[in-house]
């Protein structure tokens, strides 16, 4: 399995692109996790030399703006490729119900009806709960409810075919009402809005976000063995990886990776982290 970071940014980023990453097979399938708040998805899809006829599975958290709206595009485009003859297959795009009636508003009323009309017949939307569990790239995915506040979000947890656990825990601080779904994750995804010592310039925590601190602290009380830092701010982006990295090797002591725009990780086990 590979992981790639198509963007590391939060909401208001215009030098790297919003969050949002791919998960891909040996056979060069995939399964998009958000879609980041506009076209710029299918630039970056293609700078990744991502073809969109491999993706067929699509996972959409929540209903915030850098996270949503470059589902319209991807409805657009892979309808379009199904009129043309070049899409083989369905679409399949994970949200929760609330979210399936937005989306398929704003379809209705932004893309032609010759590309909608594949909707419900080819481009499918699938309805999640906590604990609903579905096959994607020949791998167990369980989604779960984070526990938002602000507006409605899933995570899930995946286990490989060769049973490696990777945790995504959406773009909001760890709930410990999901515990079970995250400790001893061997890979986790964390968002970590900014630096523990510059939370009061970035204000993260009245954005219910979390600092480098946090999120690693968590990590190392969960026993996980490899941490991916994002969804954070853009004015350290030159120096972030560094800075990132010198804090919160502070608080965690496993593998701590804080990824640039279409950096690549090969999902694989290491030992298991030794806390």
């Amino acid at each position: 399995m590979k992981l790639t970071m198509l963007g590391t940014g939060n909401a208001t980023v215009t030098e790297c692109f919003n969050t949002c990453f791919l998960l891909s097979d040996e056979e060069n399938m995939h399964f998009l996790v958000d879609t980041g708040g506009g076209n710029r998805i299918l630039k970056v899809l293609k700078d990744c030399d991502v073809s969109l006829e491999g993706i067929h599975d699509i996972f959409i958290t929540h209903e915030h703006l850098d996270h949503l709206l470059g589902i319209l595009w991807l409805i657009r485009m892979i309808g379009t490729k199904m009129n043309q003859g070049t899409y083989e297959g369905t679409l399949s795009i994970y949200c929760h119900s609330e979210l399936i009636e937005k989306i398929c508003a704003m379809a209705e009323m932004t893309i032609q009806q010759k590309v909608c009309r594949h909707i419900g017949k080819d481009i499918l939307f699938v309805a999640i709960e906590t604990g609903e569990q579905m096959k994607i790239l020949d791998s167990d995915i369980t989604f779960f409810d984070i526990g938002s506040t602000k507006a409605k979000q899933y995570g899930f947890t995946m286990i490989t075919k060769d049973g490696i656990k990777l945790t995504c825990l959406g773009d909001e601080p760890y709930n410990e009402d999901n515990e079970e779904f995250v400790r001893n994750s061997d890979w986790l995804m964390h968002e970590a809005f900014c630096l523990y010592k510059e939370a009061d310039r970035f204000k993260p925590y009245e954005k219910h976000h979390s600092t480098v601190k946090e999120a690693c602290e968590t990590a190392s009380r969960l026993g996980v063995a490899n941490l991916i830092l994002y969804h954070t701010e853009e004015t350290h982006l030159e120096e972030r990886k560094a800075l990132y990295t010198e804090e919160g090797k502070q608080y965690y002591s496993g593998n701590l990776y804080v990824p640039d725009d279409m950096e690549v990780f090969e999902i694989k086990r290491s030992l298991k982290f030794p806390g």
